[in-house]
């Protein structure tokens, strides 16, 4: 099997400027990646990697390969591999399997390359790894001592193997980590999204009532961020807690029928399928925008609005035009998939060195403990979360207080 399968070679020196552009942006994880070229963590281990492939998950790769480890790099998305970025791993050695655009069968035979590597170790976005390991290579399970998993979405398709008593293997659900969620979720989603709505659209958004479908911390950092930016705020929730929480924050809340009068920009994030359908499209204004921020393309119904449309066409790059009967247009983003990558470069790399610190380390911590775990989904240790928030603040120039013993005793001690 060849080392590599990707758009061109020669597009490497381009990938190679994006991704020392991120590593000079990137302190904590440079700050790991001197200790794993120190300890070699991963000696001999083989890993495999399926990840929106861009410049900082690029690094991110760099550093794991810095700590030892033979590693296979594959896209988790058709539309968010960088040719360039693959081009630049697979020249410096890294096995790449991926290319912007793959077709449904040619994405999927690259994560099969990916895994006929045998990895030892998994870092999942989404779980289409985890996914082939547990069916139609279930032969290569035993050889996995566990993995890490970076989204909410696969987090979901892992708690559901769990409950069934069906992983064939430890996970460590990385999505969960304080340093991950907390920051890539709220305020890296939130400015990836609307920059790279803004990016494909060259629209102001100020001015326009924006729809976000779902409140959960993606769907707070993008709701935060298109107040921000001048936008009317609208939230569309099935949860009441979040539902409340959105109202206290300052938004209106609707249901999505109610919602879908008012919108110009509408925005899912949810994680679950069928969020907008016809039901939605038919009641929707001229020249409504639909972008989707979750991780699989299932949330805006895609069929449905074809089915609708008398007209589809390209209107600009990464732009389809559904017109219907009516004459009313209506515009997707980037076929529905994640906007922020398929259309844009993903999250800063100032959040991300967060995001991928909490990562690197819960590999090594799942290579230096793979014989303690049983075939659970685990959540990071705690230590791993508060090493990365220190190295953060660190590298930000900022101190904090700390306690002193008797404090720590007080805080310990039952008080009268």
């Amino acid at each position: 099997m060849s080392d590599y399968a990707i758009k061109d070679i020669k597009l490497a020196p381009g990938g190679r400027l994006k991704i020392d552009w991120v590593r000079a942006h990137m302190p904590v994880l440079n700050h790991i990646r001197e200790e794993f070229e120190r300890d070699r963590p991963f000696d001999g281990a083989r890993v495999a990697m399926s990840i929106h492939l861009e410049a900082k998950t690029a690094y991110l790769a760099e550093v794991i390969r810095a700590g030892g480890a033979e590693v296979t790099v594959t896209g988790s998305n058709p539309l968010s591999t960088q040719d360039d970025v693959a081009a630049a791993l697979a020249a410096a050695g890294i096995k790449v399997y991926a290319w912007h655009n793959a077709s449904g069968q040619e994405y999927h035979n690259h994560l099969l390359q990916a895994l006929d590597t045998r990895p030892q170790v998994v870092i999942d976005d989404g779980g289409d790894l985890v996914s082939l390991l547990h069916t139609i290579r279930r032969d290569l399970a035993g050889g996995v001592a566990g993995g890490c998993e970076e989204t909410t979405t696969g987090i979901r398709r892992l708690e559901a193997l769990d409950r069934e008593g069906k992983l064939l293997f430890p996970m460590l659900a990385v999505n969960n980590a304080q340093c991950k969620f907390l920051f890539d979720n709220r305020y890296g989603t939130g400015e990836s999204v609307w920059s790279g709505i803004m990016r494909t659209t060259n629209l102001v958004v100020a001015g326009k009532t924006a729809v976000v479908m779902g409140y959960g911390w993606c769907g707070k950092g993008v709701a935060m961020r298109a107040k921000g930016l001048g936008a009317r705020v609208i939230v569309c929730e099935v949860d009441p807690v979040r539902a409340i929480e959105a109202c206290m924050d300052g938004y209106q809340v609707m249901n999505k029928d109610g919602a879908a009068t008012q919108g110009d920009i509408f925005i899912t994030v949810t994680g679950c399928r069928d969020v907008l359908t016809q039901r939605q499209f038919i009641k929707m204004k001229d020249g409504a925008i639909l972008a989707n921020a979750g991780h699989f393309d299932v949330e805006i119904n895609k069929p449905d609005l074809a089915a609708m449309a008398v007209e589809q066409r390209q209107a600009r790059h990464n732009i389809e035009q559904f017109t219907l009967k009516d004459g009313r247009r209506i515009y997707l983003l980037a076929e529905g998939r994640l906007v922020n990558l398929a259309a844009g470069d993903g999250h800063p790399a100032e959040i991300m060195d967060m995001s991928f610190a909490v990562q690197a380390l819960s590999a090594r911590y799942i290579v230096e403990n793979a014989q303690q775990f049983q075939k659970r989904l685990y959540h990071v240790p705690e230590e791993i979360d508060r090493r990365v928030a220190a190295l953060k603040l660190k590298s930000m120039g900022v101190v904090i207080d700390s306690l002193t013993s008797e404090q720590e005793a007080y805080m310990r001690e039952w008080h009268e």
